[in-house]
């Protein structure tokens, strides 16, 4: 039990230092105000998205920048997307739409797309992007800003969660919550070595001329992470890559109710620990496990220094990410369960291969 309890406590120390990293070197896309004029690719994977892309399209074409071009992909969709995007473009010059072409094997479908979309791309920088999010002003200045700076291959932004419902504001905050607690960002670009990576698909900003050498998402092509797997693989090339937090200027609404939270977290979380399916149940026991077995010494001094620790975490990190701090202290004990239940549900669906995302088998 001593063992145990002394596990539970470094772990729980480990997790509160790397927040406290994040939180004091504040690991934000910082505004600039300079202006650029480098052509910019703006690349939209879709595949049954007309519920969604439309407020995108939309406040692509009222941001300020000026110089870019919108290529949409329509990825073999079975509802409105392809007309929605089209009547769009019809009245918006810079927007394009492609019809995608049928998913060849070895591929995963939104790889295949992205793959499609740089063909047909002619800007300096190819900035990859959801088809749920918004963007806002400021975002395209600030990254082409970052990437001069920085002499960047890739930035990747973890956008702002736009949450509504509930269910969504049980699951939804687990990954900021998992990220500023078990990363320290920073390090993604101070560390060269391709092991500390991290990145997110949300958004995807590349220099064209390294992409067009290395061809990323080819690369990547059955990687269902494939985000952090770029990201890897643009470290081994010796190219500087870096990850940062979207300090407002980029939102997104993932998931609508809790089903699909859970289901399209699922997907990929156990990918995230390389399918470990051993390691990534340690680590459920430890970050869930560990405050229980703590709560069962009913020592209510080792239980305020926990409860403290977590409180604390959990205020840095939703400021970090622009959440509401109470409601993430109040809901925290939900958000394990959920996490428990995406966790277990996540190596149910690698064991019986059949996980899946928008009707494809992944």
């Amino acid at each position: 039990m001593i063992i145990a309890l002394l596990v539970a406590f470094i772990f729980l120390i480990l997790r509160f230092t790397v927040t406290l990293f994040n939180f004091l070197s504040n690991p934000k896309l910082p505004r600039i105000s300079k202006r650029y004029r480098d052509k910019v690719s703006i690349l939209i994977p879709a595949r049954n998205e007309a519920d969604d892309i439309l407020p995108l399209l939309q406040s692509i074409h009222q941001q300020e920048y000026d110089n870019y071009e919108v290529l949409i992909l329509d990825d073999n969709s079975t509802d409105d997307t392809y007309k929605i995007c089209t009547d769009f473009a019809a009245t918006h010059p810079k927007f394009k739409v492609i019809k995608g072409n049928l998913l060849p094997a070895g591929w995963l479908g939104k790889n295949y797309a992205c793959h499609q979309l740089v063909q047909q791309a002619t800007g300096k920088y190819y900035l990859f992007l959801d088809a749920d999010e918004q963007v806002k002003n400021g975002l395209i200045n600030s990254a082409i800003h970052r990437m001069y700076l920085r002499e960047l291959s890739l930035l990747s932004l973890f956008t702002n969660q736009d949450m509504r419902s509930t269910g969504e504001k049980l699951v939804v905050p687990l990954m900021h919550f998992i990220l500023l607690n078990l990363l320290p960002l920073r390090l993604v670009y101070l560390v060269k070595s391709a092991s500390v990576s991290a990145a997110s698909g949300q958004f995807m900003l590349f220099n064209a001329a390294n992409y067009k050498e290395y061809q990323w998402h080819q690369l990547a092509k059955d990687k269902v992470v494939e985000d952090v797997e770029i990201m890897k693989l643009v470290k081994s090339a010796k190219l500087n890559g870096e990850a940062l937090l979207a300090n407002g200027m980029i939102s997104c609404r993932m998931y609508k109710g809790y089903n699909e939270a859970i289901n399209g977290f699922g997907k990929n979380f156990l990918a995230a620990f390389n399918y470990n399916i051993i390691g990534f149940l340690v680590y459920l026991l430890l970050i869930i496990g560990g405050p229980a077995i703590i709560v069962m010494t009913m020592n209510l001094n080792l239980i305020f220094i926990m409860a403290g620790l977590i409180v604390l975490t959990r205020v840095m990190i939703s400021l970090s990410a622009g959440q509401n701090v109470g409601l993430n202290v109040l809901l925290h004990p939900l958000q394990m369960l959920s996490l428990l239940f995406i966790g277990l549900t996540s190596i149910q669906k690698r064991l019986t291969k059949t996980t899946e995302w928008k009707g494809r088998k992944i």
